[in-house]
């Protein structure tokens, strides 16, 4: 959006204090709980130790989300910019990095030209960075022996824009009323077959294979955000095995894990999920996120049939399986960037195919954590991490604190506030105060760059995006819309 756009609601940089907070949650009718006082760090959760069953120990109860990167050479490796991102995760101060960016299991399945690839030429440079990682964590912090590293194997399925900024070459299971002509696909774009799914699982577990062999803990089998692995939750309609039936839907996620367990035994797994879904919004009024209009709408894995409402029927069945198939990490999430994306990144200024939030953003804030509490209440024995804080700004260490406190989720989890702030996680657990400066303000700058094919980075806060040629071009891209 033009710099010249007002917020509807009051920026929460404005809301100084507890009692301001607690004043407009209730004149805006948010049911969102905070403690007022952050405790001293040996009291505190956020320095609280979480134990595996594999043996393995997480140093405290802040994580760093995993992200999609769009900073990699056009064969999947990494630049120069993508080991500066990866090494603020390594002075974050958390001790679970969840993933640490969503790495394409074949070419055809990237999201953009410029995301990482794992394969047997890329897995060297993988490698090197999960070193770099260690090196400065350790630099940092002292020791690595309770800092677990995660890798996330994607494939963007509908999503896929492997050679183009602006072209999409999508690989779907099943003709979607609404995303199909959002997309430019007509009702007979084809779908994948049976076959094909079964070469794709193949690359998920070729994928694991060699994430092991570079040193990673664990990967995270990706099922979030409108990808392939979240469609198959979704495909209700379609025929053969991976579509109609729960345990059809799930059976891309089984034989991925059967087949990781035969050929990288002893690898661990996480699944980032997104565990409730609605509608796909688009502009409405003033530009406003208004849901598309429908009698029924069977798509929404962990929605309701209306697609207005949440039903988690089918996300603790799918937790459930995840349990009994031997995956303890969790990490919560919901609906997609793409079509959603007030559900799970809250923000006032949206990116450049985004619109306008439909709610208050702290109600985004505040539906994440529910969900992800009832999960962990469900699932005591998961290791359930949250995500969605960045909107909270300031108010994030109070909100965790409280979270954390009363075992709504085991960690909590940092995004795009960890490309402007990498250290906010370190300077909560040693009870520093927050340097307001580096705070993310959810400008998504960090979006609308790469949705035009510039480099993705917090171009408004970080020196090293701010010098670029690339600032004046998004600069100009803001002021057209």
């Amino acid at each position: 959006m033009s710099g010249k756009y007002k917020p509807k609601y009051t920026r929460m940089a404005q809301i100084k204090t507890a009692s301001d907070l607690t004043t407009y949650l209730k004149t805006n009718g948010v049911d969102l709980a905070f403690d007022e006082t952050l405790l001293p760090p040996d009291e505190s959760p956020f320095g609280r130790p979480i134990q595996l069953k594999s043996g393995k120990t997480i140093g405290n109860s802040l994580c760093i989300l995993p992200m999609e990167g769009w900073d990699g050479t056009l064969d999947g490796k990494p630049t120069d910019f993508t080991r500066k991102r990866w090494l603020k995760f390594a002075e974050s101060g958390a001790k679970l990095l969840f993933g640490c960016e969503a790495v394409a299991v074949c070419h055809e399945g990237k999201a953009n030209p410029n995301q990482l690839v794992i394969n047997a030429d890329t897995i060297g440079e993988l490698t090197k960075l999960r070193l770099l990682i260690l090196d400065k964590h350790r630099e940092q912090f002292g020791r690595t022996d309770d800092l677990v590293i995660g890798l996330q194997l994607t494939h963007s399925g509908r999503f896929c824009k492997p050679n183009s900024h602006k072209k999409f070459e999508s690989q779907i299971l099943y003709s979607h009323p609404y995303l199909n002509q959002k997309f430019g696909m007509n009702a007979e774009y084809p779908t994948l077959t049976d076959e094909d799914i079964d070469g794709i699982i193949q690359k998920y577990v070729d994928a694991a294979v060699l994430a092991q062999q570079a040193g990673f803990d664990f990967v995270d089998i990706k099922h979030c955000h409108g990808y392939l692995g979240h469609e198959f939750l979704s495909a209700v309609n379609r025929a053969g095995n991976y579509g109609g039936s729960f345990e059809n839907r799930t059976r891309f996620l089984q034989t991925i894990v059967a087949g990781i367990r035969q050929s990288a035994p002893g690898l661990e797994m996480g699944i980032r999920l997104s565990a409730f879904d609605l509608l796909p919004f688009k502009k409405g009024l003033n530009d406003v996120g208004e849901p598309e209009l429908t009698d029924a709408y069977p798509y929404a894995f962990g929605g309701q049939q209306t697609g207005l409402d949440i039903d988690l029927n089918e996300p603790k069945a799918f937790l459930d399986l995840a349990q009994s198939l031997g995956i303890q990490l969790i990490c919560i999430t919901g609906g997609s960037p793409y079509y959603n994306p007030h559900l799970m990144r809250p923000a006032l200024f949206p990116p450049s195919d985004g619109y306008l939030p439909p709610e208050d953003p702290l109600l985004g804030v505040k539906r994440q954590i529910d969900v992800t509490s009832e999960l962990k209440k469900a699932f005591p024995a998961l290791v359930i991490i949250g995500s969605g804080y960045s909107y909270l700004q300031e108010w994030l260490p109070n909100v965790a604190q409280y979270v954390l406190r009363n075992g709504m989720a085991d960690s909590v989890g940092f995004g795009r506030m960890v490309l402007s702030y990498p250290t906010m996680p370190a300077d909560m657990i040693a009870g520093r105060s927050l340097v307001r400066n580096h705070i993310c303000r959810t400008f998504s700058d960090c979006t609308t760059a790469p949705r035009n094919g510039l480099v993705s980075g917090c171009y408004p806060l970080d020196p090293l995006y701010k010098k670029l040629p690339e600032a004046e071009q998004l600069k100009a891209i803001k002021e057209s819309l």
